[in-house]
C-alpha cells in the first residue's frame, strides 16, 4: 500500500476526509519551497500537490500562472523539484503529488521519470494535458515504478468517459468542479454532489474535487460528498501576497489550519 492509498485508508476509519493542498515548487525559490512543504504538513495537510513550472499552463488560472512565471524565473526544473523532494522527504511522511504537463515529462523520459520519482518519495503525479487513451506506455511505466497516476474528470464528463478514466487512475480520482481554469468560482454545488456520487458509483478510489475552493466553508460543504478536497489558488495566491514578509510561513499555516478545521466541521 502506497502512501496515497494508506492515507485515504487511515482518514476512512476514522471517518475523515482529505485535505490536498498545492503550491508551486519554487515560488518563490526552492528553498522556501521546501519551508513550505514542512509548514502544510504540521498544518495538517493529508496530502501535497507539488506543481512544476511550465511556459503554458493551460489547465491554470491566472494565480498559479504567475507563481509559475515566479518559479522559472527562479531557475526551478523538474530535476530541481526531484531534487527538493528527495530532500525533504527525510523531514516530511505527507504524499506528494507532482502535477505537471506532459511536455515536461517527455522531454524528461517517460521511462526516467517515473523511477527517479518514486526513488525521491513522490507518490504520485497528475498530467492534466495526458488523456487517458495516450498514456498508456506512460502508465505502464509508472506502475512499474510505483507511481500513482491520478486522471482528471469535469462536469462534461459522459459515463463512459467515466469508466475510461476509473479504469485507468489510481491513488484518486480528481473531479474538477467547473469547466473552466483554476482559481474560478464554485457555482453549483448540487452538481458537484450529483457527479462525485456517480463517479463514486463507478469506482472505489477515493475521489476528490478541486478547482474553485477557497473557504472553509467551502471545504467542509464538498467534503461531505468527496472522499478529498483539493485547494490550490488559494493557497497560492496567500504566498504571493506573502513573499519577502516573515509572517509567509505562519500565515500559510494557519490558512491551512483553518481548511482542515472545516473539513473537519470544526467552523
Amino acid at each position: 500500500m502506497g502512501r496515497i492509498e494508506d492515507t485515504f485508508t487511515r482518514l476512512k476509519s476514522g471517518n475523515e476526509k482529505a485535505l490536498i493542498t498545492y503550491i508551486m515548487a519554487g515560488d518563490p525559490d526552492l528553498d522556501t519551497t521546501g519551508a513550505l512543504i514542512e509548514t502544510i504538513e504540521r498544518a495538517g495537510a493529508d496530502i501535497l500537490e507539488l506543481g512544476v513550472p511550465f511556459s503554458d499552463p493551460v489547465a491554470d488560472g491566472p494565480t498559479i500562472q504567475r507563481a509559475s512565471d515566479r518559479a522559472l524565473k527562479s531557475g526551478t526544473t523538474l530535476k530541481k523539484v526531484i531534487s527538493l523532494v528527495k530532500k525533504t522527504r527525510k523531514k516530511v511522511t505527507v504524499p506528494i503529488i507532482v502535477m505537471t504537463y506532459y511536455n515536461i515529462i517527455l522531454q524528461y523520459g517517460i521511462e526516467r521519470f517515473p523511477a527517479e520519482a518514486v526513488s525521491a518519495g513522490i507518490d504520485g503525479v497528475i498530467i492534466p494535458d495526458l488523456p487517458p487513451e495516450e498514456a498508456e506506455e506512460f502508465i505502464r511505466y509508472a506502475r512499474e515504478a510505483g507511481l500513482d497516476t491520478v486522471f482528471l474528470l469535469a462536469p462534461t464528463s459522459t459515463e463512459e468517459r467515466i469508466k475510461k478514466v476509473t479504469s485507468v487512475s489510481s491513488g484518486f480520482v480528481y473531479y474538477v468542479s467547473m469547466t473552466g481554469i483554476t482559481g474560478g468560482k464554485l457555482a453549483n454545488f448540487n452538481e458537484i454532489k450529483d457527479k462525485v456520487s456517480e463517479i463514486q458509483r463507478h469506482t472505489g478510489l477515493p475521489v476528490a474535487v478541486g478547482f474553485g475552493i477557497s473557504r472553509p466553508e467551502e471545504a467542509r460543504k464538498i467534503s461531505r460528498w468527496a472522499d478529498g478536497v483539493i485547494v490550490g489558488s488559494a493557497v497560492v495566491r496567500l504566498i504571493e501576497e506573502n513573499i519577502g514578509k516573515k509572517q509567509l510561513l505562519s500565515r500559510t499555516g494557519s490558512f491551512v489550519k483553518s481548511l482542515k478545521k472545516g473539513i473537519n466541521g470544526l467552523v
